[in-house]
Protein backbone atom coordinates (compact mmCIF):
# COMPACT_ATOMS: atom_id res chain seq x y z
CA UNK A 1 0.00 0.00 0.00
CA UNK A 2 1.45 3.32 -1.10
CA UNK A 3 1.34 6.16 1.42
CA UNK A 4 1.48 9.60 -0.19
CA UNK A 5 0.88 12.92 1.63
CA UNK A 6 -0.26 11.03 4.74
CA UNK A 7 -2.99 9.11 2.87
CA UNK A 8 -3.07 5.38 2.12
CA UNK A 9 -3.69 5.00 -1.62
CA UNK A 10 -5.83 1.94 -2.52
CA UNK A 11 -3.62 -0.66 -4.19
CA UNK A 12 -6.03 -2.19 -6.70
CA UNK A 13 -6.97 1.08 -8.45
CA UNK A 14 -5.24 2.88 -11.30
CA UNK A 15 -2.72 5.49 -10.16
CA UNK A 16 -4.76 8.29 -11.73
CA UNK A 17 -7.82 7.33 -9.65
CA UNK A 18 -5.89 6.44 -6.48
CA UNK A 19 -4.31 9.90 -6.28
CA UNK A 20 -7.79 11.47 -6.04
CA UNK A 21 -8.06 10.01 -2.52
CA UNK A 22 -5.70 12.81 -1.45
CA UNK A 23 -7.60 15.95 -0.40
CA UNK A 24 -6.85 18.68 -2.94
CA UNK A 25 -6.11 16.38 -5.88
CA UNK A 26 -8.88 15.73 -8.38
CA UNK A 27 -8.85 13.96 -11.73
CA UNK A 28 -7.14 16.81 -13.61
CA UNK A 29 -4.29 17.23 -11.13
CA UNK A 30 -3.88 13.44 -10.89
CA UNK A 31 -3.45 13.27 -14.68
CA UNK A 32 -0.88 16.10 -14.54
CA UNK A 33 1.07 14.28 -11.83
CA UNK A 34 1.09 11.04 -13.87
CA UNK A 35 2.37 12.93 -16.92
CA UNK A 36 5.10 14.68 -14.89
CA UNK A 37 6.18 11.36 -13.35
CA UNK A 38 5.88 9.67 -16.78
CA UNK A 39 3.61 6.91 -15.47
CA UNK A 40 1.28 5.24 -18.01
CA UNK A 41 -2.48 5.75 -17.48
CA UNK A 42 -3.30 2.06 -17.11
CA UNK A 43 -0.67 1.39 -14.38
CA UNK A 44 -2.07 0.20 -11.05
CA UNK A 45 -0.88 1.43 -7.66
CA UNK A 46 0.38 -2.01 -6.61
CA UNK A 47 2.53 -2.13 -9.78
CA UNK A 48 4.40 1.09 -8.88
CA UNK A 49 8.06 0.79 -7.97
CA UNK A 50 9.44 2.50 -4.86
CA UNK A 51 11.24 5.02 -7.06
CA UNK A 52 7.98 5.98 -8.79
CA UNK A 53 6.18 6.41 -5.47
CA UNK A 54 9.00 8.64 -4.22
CA UNK A 55 8.86 10.63 -7.47
CA UNK A 56 5.08 11.15 -7.11
CA UNK A 57 5.58 12.19 -3.47
CA UNK A 58 8.22 14.77 -4.47
CA UNK A 59 6.05 16.19 -7.27
CA UNK A 60 3.09 16.62 -4.90
CA UNK A 61 5.23 18.18 -2.15
CA UNK A 62 6.87 20.58 -4.60
CA UNK A 63 3.96 21.67 -6.81
CA UNK A 64 0.66 21.18 -4.97
CA UNK A 65 -1.04 22.29 -1.77
CA UNK A 66 -2.77 19.23 -0.30
CA UNK A 67 -4.30 17.73 2.86
CA UNK A 68 -3.58 19.63 6.11
CA UNK A 69 -1.99 22.70 4.52
CA UNK A 70 -4.90 23.15 2.12
CA UNK A 71 -7.48 22.66 4.89
CA UNK A 72 -5.65 25.20 7.06
CA UNK A 73 -5.49 27.75 4.23
CA UNK A 74 -9.22 27.37 3.51
CA UNK A 75 -10.07 27.77 7.21
CA UNK A 76 -7.86 30.88 7.42
CA UNK A 77 -9.57 32.38 4.33
CA UNK A 78 -13.00 31.91 5.93
CA UNK A 79 -11.75 33.29 9.26
CA UNK A 80 -10.35 36.35 7.44
CA UNK A 81 -13.75 37.01 5.85
CA UNK A 82 -15.44 36.69 9.22
CA UNK A 83 -12.96 39.05 10.90
CA UNK A 84 -13.41 41.63 8.16
CA UNK A 85 -17.14 41.62 8.76
CA UNK A 86 -17.90 41.54 5.05
CA UNK A 87 -21.19 40.07 3.78
CA UNK A 88 -19.70 36.66 3.01
CA UNK A 89 -18.10 36.58 6.45
CA UNK A 90 -21.42 37.36 8.13
CA UNK A 91 -23.12 34.55 6.19
CA UNK A 92 -20.39 32.14 7.31
CA UNK A 93 -20.77 33.30 10.91
CA UNK A 94 -24.57 32.82 10.87
CA UNK A 95 -24.37 29.45 9.13
CA UNK A 96 -26.38 30.57 6.12
CA UNK A 97 -25.68 30.04 2.40
CA UNK A 98 -22.82 32.25 1.25
CA UNK A 99 -23.28 32.38 -2.51
CA UNK A 100 -26.66 34.04 -2.95
CA UNK A 101 -28.98 31.03 -2.73
CA UNK A 102 -32.54 31.53 -1.50
CA UNK A 103 -33.29 30.77 2.14
CA UNK A 104 -37.07 31.23 2.37
CA UNK A 105 -37.41 27.61 1.34
CA UNK A 106 -34.59 25.08 0.95
CA UNK A 107 -31.07 25.77 2.33
CA UNK A 108 -31.69 23.01 4.89
CA UNK A 109 -28.20 21.58 4.45
CA UNK A 110 -26.64 24.84 5.59
CA UNK A 111 -29.28 25.87 8.15
CA UNK A 112 -29.75 22.46 9.77
CA UNK A 113 -33.02 20.67 10.54
CA UNK A 114 -36.18 22.80 10.65
CA UNK A 115 -37.22 24.08 14.08
CA UNK A 116 -40.89 24.57 14.95
CA UNK A 117 -42.09 28.11 15.63
CA UNK A 118 -44.58 28.58 18.49
CA UNK A 119 -47.99 29.90 17.44
CA UNK A 120 -47.37 29.32 13.73
CA UNK A 121 -50.31 26.87 13.22
CA UNK A 122 -53.32 28.13 11.26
Amino acid sequence: MARIAGVNIPTNKRVEIGLTYIFGIGRTKAKEICVKASIPRERRVNDLTDAEVIQIREIIDRDYLVEGDLRRDRAMDIKRLMDLGCYRGLRHRRGLPVRGQRTHTNARTRKGPARAIAGKKK
